[in-house]
């Protein structure tokens, strides 16, 4: 068996990494794509390595020359790479393709090796490489019979994508027997060629055998091995992430991205905080039905967003005020804020680090679930020394998941009045927290014109995108019967800091009200069986929770950093805490997802405990 290699092409795309060398020849983590396939294929014992260059080509032999691979190879050369198309290249090397069985790769492709093992123990003579369709994917795809037939084949441009849950994409590495390439492929390739020109694609080939009754070629579909088309600088940037080297490497590289994970469709995602369960199928299906109107046409300003806001939260338009998520409101506020600043650690980063720590001052609990009491606030920041003229209060409290609860909350906005302390309150989770009787968090929510009027100095926060599981169409809300504070904040936002996806939603949450209290209700219902089977995972310490997410203590002398890495194998990705805290001890958070989800977690967790995927 052989493999062939196209590198003809010039990779336009990602412009200075190609402005003088060929695409394959672009670093991933320090290793160019192409070497990295040649010491792949090296170790496959393959009669030759053919390589259809053209751009920069001589450069592409030379360093390949010196790579030291033992497996002979063998250049071609496209001449005309800037006229033609792939067809030309692979039509290039047909004399080696009708020669013996062939494995062809495109030089884009970054793929780990497992994938080249899997065609070559295969029996099927001829084999397309596929993968199931995901949505960071782009080109041909296919749709397949039960028995891997090809039933269809579908360039890029023809996708349905309202028909993307039956599509696999083509992962452009293929295995053609030597009697496939010589009687079948072949011939057609030099047909079609004939008749449309060089300027197409070998794939069109593929296209017309596929859908012949001799099914000759058959699909081969990926199970989660990994691989990654690279056509611009964000695939290259996806690409090192997936590709990192080692695993802790790879964790660092997702965790720097801060979001964005639906370029990871298989990550299931225990880091990031959204609700579950809203929005209901019915509230997206009306968005999808108003999408073009949505996209095309401008959102309205801070002015009818406010009215929007202030009608679902029942606060007044003046005392209320929408931004591109809280952290926008925050990052507002915090730069209007003066003198010294209250801060419970650990906590929700995002207000510390937006404030001179010179002029922060911190309370950390004196216990193993750093838990508190409204009592203990007071207490703590009325000594000398601690006095403050602004307090940040997460309720609950993030990561620990300490919720202090109505009764606490009006002692401290009492004490707060009486002292003259700007009180921020950010209840983002207090959705989430479980009361006695049938009374919801959401019935207290300080979002409230009675209570807002009753402290000029009380300043509520709230993330839509957590609560409400939208965090892709950033909203959050901060309120205050402070009108000149709010008339501030809002000068300070864009007239158009929201977009129309976040103001359709806000102007129709309204009649999805009683979903959203049946999601809070099966959140806490999951967050309730997730602590217990946590519990019961030997070493991790769940620490109680009023939120939608658990933070954990890792015993038995084990790392933050091992068990987050050790779960990122099964494309599970947790928060690791320990940088944030710094009492030598190490902690993970873990989201609160659904039963089908949280069982998965488990399973790994359990699998770690029992030895079976130790590190």
């Amino acid at each position: 068996m052989q493999a062939i290699i196209l590198a003809a092409g010039m990779g336009k795309r990602l412009k200075e990494y190609t402005a003088e060398n060929t695409k394959c020849m672009v670093k991933v983590n320090g290793t160019t794509l192409i070497e990295r396939a040649l010491r792949i294929l090296d170790k496959k014992q393959l009669s030759r390595i053919v390589i259809v260059a053209g751009y920069e080509g001589r450069k592409l032999m030379d360093y390949i020359s010196t790579l030291a691979i033992q497996t002979p190879i063998c250049f071609i050369n496209n001449e005309v790479y800037d006229k033609t198309n792939n067809i030309y290249s692979l039509a290039l090397a047909k004399q080696y393709l009708v020669s013996e069985d062939t494995l062809l790769f495109e030089s884009d492709i970054i793929f780990e090796e497992a994938l080249v093992d899997i065609l070559m123990e295969d029996s099927r003579e001829t084999l397309a490489l596929v993968d199931k369709f995901a949505s960071w994917m782009d080109g041909t795809c296919m749709v397949l019979d039960d028995d891997d037939s090809i039933k269809d084949f579908i360039p890029g441009k023809y996708l349905k994508f309202e028909d993307k849950g039956g599509y696999y994409k083509t992962v452009n590495i293929y295995k053609f027997s030597q009697h496939f390439s010589a009687n079948t492929y072949v011939p057609f390739l030099e047909a079609y060629a004939k008749a449309m020109g060089n300027n197409e694609y070998y794939e069109s080939v593929i296209k017309l055998i596929a859908l012949l009754e001799t099914k000759e070629i058959k699909a081969k579909r990926l199970n989660g091995e990994v691989w990654y088309e690279i056509d611009d600088i964000q695939d290259l940037d996806i690409a090192e992430s997936l590709f990192a080297g080692t695993i802790q490497k790879r964790y660092d590289a997702i965790a720097s991205r801060y979001g964005g994970h639906w370029r990871y469709p298989k990550l299931l995602d225990f880091c990031y905080l959204v609700n579950p369960y809203f929005p209901p199928q019915k509230m997206l299906d009306e968005m999808k039905s108003n999408f073009e109107i949505l996209i095309s046409e401008y959102p309205s300003g801070m002015r009818i967003n406010s009215l929007l806001a202030s009608r679902n939260f029942g606060v007044r338009p003046e005392h209320i005020v929408i931004g591109n998520g809280a952290a926008e409101l925050i990052k507002v506020l915090m730069e209007h804020t003066e003198g010294p600043v209250g801060f419970i650690r650990p906590t929700f980063e995002e207000y510390p680090n937006r404030y001179d720590s010179a002029l922060s001052v911190v309370f950390t609990p004196d216990n193993e679930d750093f838990s508190y009491t409204a009592e203990d606030l007071i207490r703590y920041f009325d000594s000398p020394g601690h006095t403050v003229g602004t307090l940040v209060l997460i309720n609950p409290d993030n990561p620990s998941g300490n919720y202090i609860d109505c009764e606490g909350l009006k002692k401290l906005i009492d004490w707060a009045r009486t002292s003259s302390i700007r009180l921020v309150i950010d209840e983002s989770f207090s959705d989430f927290a479980e009361l006695p009787g049938d009374t919801q968090a959401l019935d207290l929510s300080l979002l409230n014109e009675e209570v807002l009027q009753s402290y000029s100095g009380l300043f509520v926060v709230k993330s839509i995108s957590k609560s409400y599981g939208v965090p892709g169409i950033r909203l959050g809300v901060l309120a205050s019967s402070d009108e000149a504070a709010i008339a501030l904040l809002k000068k300070e936002a864009p007239i158009w800091n929201i977009n129309s996806f976040g103001e359709f939603f806000m102007q129709n949450s309204e009649k999805y009200k009683k979903d959203y209290r049946e999601s809070l209700k099966k959140l806490a219902a999951d967050r309730s069986g997730l602590i217990k089977e946590l519990s019961s995972v030997s070493f991790l310490r769940p620490i109680p929770s009023q939120a939608n997410y658990v933070m954990c203590e890792v015993t038995e002398g084990r790392t933050s950093r091992e068990i987050a890495c050790e779960l990122l194998k099964h494309d599970i990705f947790i928060k690791d805490l320990t940088s944030k805290l710094h009492n030598g001890r190490q902690y993970v958070r873990i989201a609160v997802r659904n039963g089908e989800d949280n069982l998965r977690l488990i399973t790994a967790l359990k699998a770690m405990a029992d030895g079976a995927e130790a590190l």
